[in-house]
């Protein structure tokens, strides 16, 4: 019950404007931007990435912070940004891969708009001169299961435009296992994530024990030997270590090289464990932000984790 109040509680302060204008400006709270967060810019975005190849060999996506838009000029602002980390990545050497939100490409304020915007970004991807052997891809990132329905169309209409595109699913949700079904069948490169939102038991399931055990079973949908068939791509984006173990046994099990299939995770949190993979030889990404409105994102990462709400209180009075 204390997990989902708090997780409640932190996703409201994520979208209260007040709020983040008191957060962002508190210097004891600066922590957190330094360790969630690539840099303000995007080319501090594009400078981690490079770094993090370099050092351990660990893939990026960048993803620009501009979540809970209110305006066509925010809107316009965040797909700029998007088409500049683009470009960015473009002259850096490293997969084009760029993280997007529904939202933040308008689609609270006009649904019909989204989609022309999110074909900009993706055929900014898709045009690009790179190698082949960079991975091109825009992700679509989930967020709450108001706009899941129309972010899986998205994903669709565009991945039949044949862009380059993948999907976030949630295992927190009870309809998630015939959503990965479905995309299991059309092949698509989908990244499995725990879910972050507050959900009702008719479409959630609320116990950490249940969204574990069926992070579990959406693993062993993902590496089955239709999904290979298929030439599906599964993305494991969790910190947990024994879904890690669950995934890579999963894996051998099956049949699946090193390369087909990858692992995910977040700037800041567990890193030891993203470096340890990258070390055996598994392909790994972290999701790399950036941007000056970093506070809903950054309560959004400490909203996952109770524990953290000691972290988060010392920090003010301190």
């Amino acid at each position: 019950m204390f997990a989902r109040t708090w997780q409640g509680t932190m996703i409201a302060a994520a979208r209260s404007p007040r709020i983040k204008a008191f957060m962002q400006d508190h210097r004891a709270t600066s922590f957190l931007a330094d360790r969630y967060v690539a840099g303000k810019h995007v080319s501090d975005g594009a400078a981690r990435a490079r770094g993090l190849m370099a050092e351990a060999g660990i893939r990026s996506s960048l993803f620009f912070m501009g979540e809970y838009v209110d305006s066509p000029e925010l809107v316009e602002e965040n797909v700029a940004q998007k088409l500049a980390a683009v470009a960015a990545l473009t002259t850096s050497g490293l997969d084009l891969h760029v993280s997007v939100d529904p939202t933040q490409i308008g689609y609270h304020l006009d649904p019909d708009l989204v989609r022309p915007r999110a074909e900009r970004i993706a055929r900014a991807i898709a045009d690009r001169p790179v190698g082949e052997q960079r991975l091109r891809c825009m992700m679509i990132d989930m967020e709450d299961e108001s706009v899941t329905g129309p972010t899986i169309a998205l994903h669709d209409a565009l991945a039949d435009a044949g862009l380059p595109v993948a999907l976030t699913l949630q295992a927190y949700l009870r309809r998630t296992e015939a959503d990965l079904a479905a995309q299991i069948r059309r092949g698509s490169k989908v990244r499995l994530v725990r879910g972050a939102f507050v959900g009702g038991n008719a479409i959630a399931f609320t116990k950490v024990s249940e969204i574990k055990a069926n992070y579990r079973r959406l693993i062993d949908r993902m590496f089955s030997e239709a999904a290979f068939a298929a030439g599906f791509y599964p993305i494991v984006a969790t910190h947990d270590t024994a879904l890690h173990a669950h995934a890579i046994a999963a894996a051998e099990s099956g049949g699946w090289p090193k390369g087909s299939y990858e692992f995910e995770m977040l700037l800041g949190v567990r890193e030891e464990a993203a470096r340890d993979l990258a070390a055996r030889g598994e392909r790994v990404r972290l999701y790399l932000p950036f941007g000056k409105d970093w506070w809903p994102y950054a309560v959004r990462r400490i909203g996952e984790y109770p524990g953290n709400a000691k972290l988060l209180v010392s920090s003010l009075f301190s």
